[in-house]
């Protein structure tokens, strides 16, 4: 995330007054102020109704929408997948009726749009590519003013960009009888969308991925039957900072992500008719092999669960810091999992010049992991920016040729590490972390520095 600067999580980050974590909420006031109209908070309806009673329910949608007319910039291409099975999609609707929306007064219950993908068999290229964003996604993201402001609204039709999840498509048989699961929480103020090369990845070596959005975090979350749910962060920063209590509200902000992780695993445990997954995948699932990873933000989120949850066996933090603070140097507010650490395996991955030398945060979490015999490892992608680590690495090159990004804008957000190289090492050691904690395979890719991957620099 980014500081006081008034940036997405997506965008570039100088200097040490920063943070890319929860700290930097500041993203999400200018995200909501963006994409918010009169009433920000509110749901919109397009045809669509309440969801229905029960204790809690889901509803599982179809391919999202696209957004394509109007925008000078086409449709981008995400990295296709290397593993050696296709690669498919489901969304779910989730309500929690046991908990209230923490952040609109007078909603009874807590409403998630979750993207599940999964390695598909063969017929799966018969079924339609899912867009990385919906309709509505997209056009909150269009005006978000994100990628460090380089791309201005109405140049790009985001919602176009189509990944390589195929929506309905069968599980693969061949995958085995029952598949580890990784979760993926995003940046904030990014969708989970934004995420969508790595869990492509991680879906076609044969995990089940479940992507989460954070709803009124997010600019936009969009339910079946055309229903947004939209950011309500402008109003609470506001608030926080006239009442001086933005360390509070930034805790919320953590507090409610983790409990959204949660209770997503809840409902994947949930069998029989309740089942919020679809039927092919019932039964499926082996919630004893979980693992979690989040960028920025999204990073933190993975790493606070990791420490309060135990079902949660192994996570990768993607250049997030892990306190309640707006600067990566500082170690006031300091986390419960920055004071205990954890006692499972974690990954941390940072941009360069983000390490646990660094940032306040990181060396608290690793120095009490580290007296707590966790395994650790802190890898630096040489070149990189906050930003290498989302789809933005992909995407950045072909806006720079469609939209006009100067060289230097592109070196901006993303860095000069070159981007196949970036999406190539940052696939093999998320990739390799996950096959060697939830799946017992280790190649050693993790035991030092490889001349495959001389990007990427293990720090001490």
């Amino acid at each position: 995330m980014r500081g006081n600067t008034g940036r997405s999580d997506t965008g570039r980050r100088t200097g040490r007054r920063r943070a890319v974590g929860i700290g930097a909420l500041v993203v999400i006031a200018v995200t909501a102020a963006a994409v918010a109209g009169p009433g920000a908070g509110a749901e919109e309806a397009a045809g669509a109704t309440g969801p229905k009673a029960g204790a809690r329910t889901a509803a599982r949608t179809g391919a999202p929408g696209a957004v394509r007319t109007g925008p000078v910039a086409g449709a981008m291409t995400l990295p296709a997948p290397t593993g050696p099975f296709a690669v498919g999609t489901v969304a779910l609707h989730l309500t929690d009726r046991q908990r209230k929306d923490p952040w609109v007064a007078g909603q009874a219950h807590r409403e998630l749009m979750v993207s599940v993908r999964y390695p598909a068999g063969p017929g799966a290229g018969r079924f339609p590519r899912a867009a990385q964003m919906t309709g509505a996604e997209a056009a909150a993201f269009d005006k978000l003013n994100n990628f460090s402001g380089h791309v201005p609204p109405g140049k790009v039709a985001w919602g176009a960009t189509l990944t390589h999840a195929r929506a309905g498509a069968p599980v693969a048989r061949s995958a085995g009888r029952r598949l580890p699961v990784v979760l993926y929480s995003p940046g904030a103020g990014d969708p989970r969308g934004l995420g969508s090369t790595l869990c492509d990845e991680l879906a076609s070596r044969g995990y089940v991925v479940v992507a989460l959005d954070h709803t009124y975090e997010a600019p936009a979350v969009e339910f079946p039957g055309g229903r947004v749910a939209r950011s309500v962060m402008l109003d609470e920063m506001a608030r926080a900072q006239r009442a001086g209590k933005m360390t509070e509200l930034l805790e919320k902000v953590s507090a409610v992500r983790v409990a959204d992780t949660r209770f997503v695993l809840d409902e994947l445990a949930r069998g029989g008719r309740e089942s919020a997954l679809p039927a092919v995948l019932r039964g499926r699932l082996d919630l004893s092999a979980v693992g979690m990873f989040g960028q920025s933000a999204g990073g933190f989120t993975a790493a606070q669960a990791l420490h309060d949850d135990p079902r949660i066996k192994a996570a990768v933090n993607m250049d997030g810091v892990m306190g309640y603070t707006q600067r990566d140097d500082d170690p006031s507010h300091p986390s419960t999992v920055g004071r205990d650490g954890v006692d499972r395996p974690l990954l941390l991955m940072g941009m360069a010049g983000d390490d646990h030398h660094s940032v306040a945060s990181w060396d608290a979490v690793w120095r009490h992991s580290a007296a707590r015999g966790a395994w650790l490892r802190d890898l630096t992608l040489l070149g990189s920016r906050h930003a290498s680590h989302t789809d933005a690495e992909a995407m950045v090159p072909q806006l720079a040729r469609q939209v006009g990004l100067s060289p230097a804008d592109v070196a901006d957000m993303i860095g000069t590490v070159a981007p196949a190289r970036a999406v190539a090492a940052e696939r093999a050691y998320v990739t390799a972390f996950f096959d060697r904690w939830l799946r017992g395979r280790d190649a050693g890719l993790l035991d030092g520095p490889s001349g495959r991957y001389p990007e990427v620099r293990f720090v001490p």
